[in-house]
């Protein structure tokens, strides 16, 4: 099962039910990973247009949703992300239910939503190197998906 299938599944109760936090059916664990995102991307202080644009395609390419479903977990995940006062949670669900690659993959993400912008702040590198430690994503391996990021960008 890839990582973003299991997206689709990592976040709802033993019975099979989602997260009763979850809104306008919502999946909870979709809105974990989206929050986790906005929590990078403000980091720096803004909340970039291209940031939201790049969570917005990561949301409707990696994990299978429409334009209008992306909006709405968007929407969701800015408003529950500016709730929380701590990752931890995001990242305990994700640390329990996603293998090394899963984790990886999932970090690879949001150093692309760090360099939307261009510009990696050190808020941003150091909520990066918080979340790989609670990810249990070692810092060479953040290190390397850092860079792939950049190259990819064209910032190196």
């Amino acid at each position: 099962m890839s990582i973003f299938a299991k997206l689709g599944t990592f976040f709802t109760d033993e019975e099979g039910s989602n997260d009763s936090q979850a809104s306008n059916n919502i999946d909870a664990k979709k809105l974990a990973a989206a929050a986790l995102m906005v929590e990078v991307a403000v980091q720096d202080g803004e909340f970039a247009d291209q940031e939201q644009k790049v969570i917005k395609k990561s949301l409707i390419e990696k994990l299978d949703l429409s334009d209008t479903e992306a909006e709405e977990l968007l929407s969701a995940a800015i408003d529950k992300q500016s709730q929380s006062i701590q990752i931890l949670s995001f990242t305990r669900d994700i640390k329990n239910h996603f293998d090394e690659e899963g984790r990886a993959d999932i970090m690879e993400m949001l150093w692309g939503i760090v360099f939307a912008d261009g510009v990696e702040d050190h808020f941003e590198s150091n909520l990066m190197r918080r979340i790989a430690g609670l990810l249990y994503v070692s810092d060479k391996k953040s290190g390397e998906l850092r860079k792939k990021i950049m190259r990819e960008n064209n910032l190196i």
